[in-house]
């Protein structure tokens, strides 16, 4: 069954509760994986039950986490895969032609609009993107992924893929990202656009579509856990993070590029991201 992609939400607010210490990582205490996972039912295994947050008893997670060491000894490929298909816009406020040549000097824009996400140069398109802590249960990863901003095909089309991060030894853990960027120009047509007195407005409205599998190999104690319950955690967690990166890239990446091309966005106009 093909997965129904995740869509940008408009005006939403990300839940600062999941986040850790910093800014950019991603970790679930004991009561979030729990509310979280109280609808996907309970396991027949007592000890893999997540209970609820209000209950002053000890939780069985928990209990896992404390008996039960992670093996420190490697294992030959991956134990899980977690897929997310996200699908993201964003109006600009300027012919194609402009959005364009701003896209392609990414190396003025990217790491500025990344932020508070790390993104390192490799060579001279690509990038080492770090988005902090990620994990549940008891296991997180420092994670990151090495992306290539591609020039634009024939067609107008750009493309991010992954690519190696240099000198960065096994993490235990495989990331496949593979995006489209295409851009449509049109003319601002609504009432409102059209009082402004300014027929010769366009935007250049931008949209990407984004398949990402992370690959991982867990531990034993976490193993342990109800295969479903754990697909389900991993592919809620993974699309958590591909929502809040994009979410905050696009809002950074919009203001960016009207401030840099001193283009002031009339009241009047609802530009989507």
């Amino acid at each position: 069954m093909q997965q129904e992609p995740m869509r940008s939400p408009d005006d939403q607010e990300i839940d600062q509760e999941i986040l850790g210490e910093n800014d950019s990582d991603f970790l679930l205490s004991s009561a979030q994986e729990a509310a979280m996972l109280s609808a996907y039912g309970n396991d027949d295994d007592a000890s893999v039950n997540l209970v609820d947050p209000e209950d002053d008893s000890p939780e069985p997670i928990e209990t896992l986490r404390q008996n039960i060491q992670p093996d420190i000894k490697p294992s030959s490929g991956y134990s899980n895969s977690f897929h997310n298909h996200y699908v993201g816009y964003m109006d600009l406020l300027a012919d194609q032609v402009t959005v364009m040549k701003y896209l392609d000097a990414h190396q003025g824009w990217f790491r500025r609009c990344a932020h508070p996400f790390k993104a390192d140069p490799i060579g001279e398109t690509g990038y080492a993107m770090g988005v902090g802590k990620v994990g549940a249960m008891g296991f997180q990863v420092d994670a990151r992924v090495g992306l290539n901003l591609l020039p634009p095909d024939e067609n107008f089309v750009y493309r991010i893929t992954t690519i190696p991060i240099p000198n960065q030894p096994p993490q235990g853990y495989e990331v496949d990202f593979q995006a489209e960027m295409r851009l449509k120009e049109q003319p601002l047509e609504s009432l409102k656009e059209l009082q402004l007195g300014q027929q010769n407005l366009v935007i250049t409205s931008v949209e990407w579509d984004l398949h990402l599998t992370v690959s991982l190999q867990f531990p034993n104690f976490i193993q342990r856990i109800s295969a479903d319950i754990l697909q389900k955690t991993g592919d809620s967690v993974l699309g958590f993070v591909v929502q809040r990166v994009s979410k905050s890239l696009t809002a950074k990446v919009q203001d960016d590029f009207h401030k840099t091309h001193t283009i002031k966005v009339p009241k009047q106009v609802k530009l989507k991201r």
